[in-house]
Order: structure tokens, then C-alpha cells, then sequence
């Protein structure tokens, strides 16, 4: 499997009101959401694990975990970690992990929340790069367009946030960060799973008491 991270383009309309001005925690929130997404989307070269050992973890649940993540980065190699990102994601047949909403929502790939998915991307005026052959409900992907939902990159109407992630994340996002953590082939993956299921869990806490 090849990178899925940013493989998502805008059609003009939707482009049109990209980027408007946001608050700190939505930028935040945003920077979290591409940063995972860019971690499930593809192994990390050695630029990125040179970024990730800078990585200020500050306070709370979340700055602890990218204190973690920020150490692992810096005990790994880039050879290392992409023999652990094919181990884990691709593998000879299928990888230790199916990171699919389709796989976990119902044991089987191409199911109804690909189709939804597409559904939404349809309404958001989203369009998959014609050279990815990944499924739209790789979560990589989901996170990424919440990163450019919490980011206004796209033109969606209100309260979009809320529902793109109820119905495309939540259900099964924390399973997968989990089981990436106790995944056999996982070393710098586990902190990534540790990270993923603690800032899903605060998105979702938050999301309930928006609702």
C-alpha cells in the first residue's frame, strides 16, 4: 500500500470558501488530526521523524502522549519503522491490521460505510485523487478531512464536523488505535495507537456535549 495520506482534492465549489479564520483549539485540533492522519496514511522517512523528536508534548492526557510518541521517534529508524508500518498495514496478503470503517463495522471490506462515506464526500465536494486505490473509508483518509473540516477547508454547512464524525469515526476509530497498541508487529506504532484512541476519546467526549 502506498501513502493515502492527502489523496482528497476540492472541487472548485467546495474550494470556494476554504480557509477561513479559526480558533486556537481548532487549529490544534486540526494539527492532531493531520498528524495521525499522516502516521496511518504512511510510514514515516526520516524528516518526519526528525519533526516528531521536537514535538513539545506539553500538559494534560495528550501532551503526554506526544512526549511519548516524540521519544519513540527518536528510538526508531526510518528503515525500522517502515518494515513496522508494512508489517502492521500492508503485509504479504493483508497486513496485522485492516484500518477500514467497512472492516470494522462489519468484518468485510466495500460494505455500506464505504458508501457512505462516499455520500458525504459527494455532499463536501470532495474528490479522491484518481491514482489512489485505497477505499475512502481507510481511516487515514476520514481523519484527514476532519482535519480540514476542524481547519475550514471546506465549504460545509453547520454542525457538518459533528456528523461527519459520529457517523465515520467514532463508531470505530478508538478499536482500531487499541488494537493498534497491542498489535504484535507494533513498536513506534504503539505510541501512535496510544495517542489516536486518547485524542479520539476528548474529540468524542467534546462532540457529546456540543450535541
Amino acid at each position: 500500500m502506498g501513502s493515502v495520506a492527502s489523496v482528497l482534492g476540492l472541487t472548485e465549489e467546495a474550494a470556494s470558501g476554504v480557509a477561513p479564520a479559526i480558533d486556537d483549539v481548532d487549529h490544534l485540533r486540526a494539527r492532531h488530526y493531520d498528524l495521525l492522519a499522516t502516521l496511518l496514511g504512511r510510514a514515516p522517512d526520516g524528516d518526519l521523524l526528525d519533526a516528531l523528536q521536537r514535538l513539545d508534548g506539553g500538559e494534560g492526557v495528550l501532551g503526554r502522549h506526544l512526549a511519548d510518541l516524540s521519544r519513540a521517534a527518536a528510538a526508531t529508524s526510518a528503515h525500522a519503522v517502515e518494515r513496522e508500518f508494512f508489517s502492521l498495514f500492508v503485509g504479504v496478503g493483508r497486513g496485522e491490521l485492516l484500518p477500514y470503517a467497512s472492516y470494522y463495522l462489519t468484518g468485510f471490506l466495500n460494505e455500506r460505510p464505504l458508501a457512505r462515506v462516499r455520500e458525504d464526500f459527494a455532499a463536501l465536494g470532495i474528490e479522491r485523487d484518481a491514482t489512489m486505490s485505497e477505499p475512502e473509508d481507510h481511516l487515514a483518509i476520514l481523519l484527514e478531512v476532519m482535519a480540514g473540516l476542524a481547519a475550514g477547508r471546506f465549504d460545509a454547512e453547520p454542525g457538518m464536523q459533528g456528523r461527519f464524525f459520529a457517523r465515520h469515526v467514532a463508531p470505530w476509530a478508538s478499536r482500531l488505535f487499541a488494537d493498534l497498541e497491542q498489535a504484535k508487529a507494533a513498536s513506534f506504532y504503539r505510541t501512535v495507537g496510544a495517542l489516536g484512541r486518547a485524542f479520539i476519546e476528548i474529540e468524542t467526549e467534546a462532540f457529546a456535549m456540543e450535541g
